[in-house]
């Protein structure tokens, strides 16, 4: 079988990996033929995707790692390195909003949301970037930013504020790493199903809300999506493709929300 995704035989880095998205896309990145590296700051779950990661075929290292610490980010690359001999590919998938009107932003709420959505993607990213570099066969890194960092971010306007900064670094570091080889690209979720907000008391009545009029799909995101599109991203069929922030949202930033004119 001819491997349109090009991902035989490559070391993938799934920052995040433990959890939601981040289980997906080990499993997504495994089935396509990586070998996979799932950090997370839990181990009982990275063990847990790692061993899954194993059973179909590839190899699986989990590695517990605050990716929030520039250090332990560093260290997680130069464990893969050492135990995998090269990074080709980065996930990254960490990632939470407070909610909060900004009346009530306090200072630190602020630098928490940016070092949980921007800050550490940046140092993960260098890392990942400077350990393809001595590879010398380029590599790809995508992220995960958000709709709410290309539309407003009412009530968790940090973490909007976050997730746009996020989306023009992809965009600077895309342009920066091209000589290298080495693509930098985002997906921009929309509202998706994960095991977080799945325990949310509000869930069923957001639910039924977005099946009636928020996304045209009527229905939320599955992780599984959002693992398609950074597949996607990760894969040669992006070869071409770096900077860019793909929405995957159902459709949602592509309505006109006021309405078709209507006659009078």
């Amino acid at each position: 079988m001819i491997d349109l995704l090009g991902l035989e035989g490559k070391v993938a880095m799934v920052v995040g990996g433990g959890l939601g998205m981040g289980h997906s896309t080990s499993l997504s990145l495994a089935k396509a033929g990586c070998d996979v590296a799932v950090i997370d700051v839990d181990r009982e779950r990275a063990e847990f995707v790692a061993a899954e990661v194993r059973e179909t075929g590839r190899r699986g290292l989990a590695i517990v790692a605050d990716a929030l610490d520039p250090a332990a980010a560093a260290g997680a690359v130069a464990t893969v390195e050492s135990e995998f001999g090269r990074v080709d590919r980065l996930a990254t998938i960490v990632g939470q909003a407070a909610w909060t009107t900004v009346l009530d932003v306090t200072e630190e709420t602020w630098d928490l949301d940016h070092r949980r959505n921007l800050r550490y993607f940046f140092f993960v990213a260098q890392a990942a970037a400077r350990a393809m570099i001595r590879g010398g066969n380029g590599g790809a890194i995508a992220a995960v930013a958000s709709v709410s960092g290309i539309q407003s971010a009412p009530n968790h306007a940090p973490y909007g504020a976050a997730k746009a900064g996020l989306i023009n670094l992809v965009r600077t570091m895309g342009v920066e790493l091209a000589p290298h080889g080495i693509r930098v690209n985002a997906i921009a979720p929309g509202t998706i199903r994960t095991p977080r907000t799945s325990q949310s008391a509000d869930h069923a009545a957001f639910v039924e809300k977005v099946r009636n009029s928020l996304i045209p799909f009527r229905r939320l995101g599955e992780t599984q999506d959002i693992a398609n599109g950074l597949l996607f991203m990760l894969s040669d069929l992006a070869s071409f493709v770096t900077g860019q922030t793909l929405a995957v949202d159902g459709g949602f930033t592509a309505q006109f929300l006021l309405g078709a004119p209507r006659e009078a």
